[in-house]
Formats: C-alpha cells, sequence, structure tokens
C-alpha cells in the first residue's frame, strides 16, 4: 500500500467528519452522497474495505506520523 502523505490523510478525515454530522443531523439524499463518496475515498486511502477499517488504519496511521523522527522538506516550509 502506498501511504498517504499526512497533510491528505488529515483533510480526508475532515470532510469525513463534516459529512457524518450533517448526515447525522439531516439525512438527505445529498448528504448521503457525500458521505458515501468521502467514506470511498478514506477506504482507497487506507486500503480497507470498511469505514470502521478505514478509520483504524488512518488512526494507525496519524500515530505514525507523530512519531517520526525527521522533519521533511515540506514541514520546515510550512513552519517558518
Amino acid at each position: 500500500m502506498i501511504l498517504p502523505a499526512e497533510k491528505e490523510l488529515r483533510a480526508v478525515l475532515a470532510r469525513f467528519a463534516q459529512a457524518r454530522i450533517e448526515h447525522d443531523v439531516r439525512p438527505t439524499g445529498c448528504t448521503s452522497r457525500a458521505l458515501e463518496d468521502v467514506t470511498y475515498t478514506l477506504c482507497v486511502m487506507t486500503g480497507a474495505r470498511t469505514a470502521e477499517q478505514a478509520l483504524l488504519t488512518a488512526d494507525t496511521l496519524l500515530a505514525k506520523y507523530a512519531g517520526r523522527t525527521s522533519v521533511s522538506r515540506e514541514d520546515e516550509t510550512l513552519a517558518a
């Protein structure tokens, strides 16, 4: 599996959370499609078959990212 960039993974997780909230508050066909779309994207990114597996994998990946010791060139640029 190709590991997703941390920034991209966090962005998809944020989209997933927003879609989940919107669908739970006011379920419509539009919110359902948005949730299905972002769930599919999250599953593809993490190599998972279900949303639950994708979220667990994303948590594991984020923990690995948090534990890294080197700073990438992109991180240095953003921190400046």
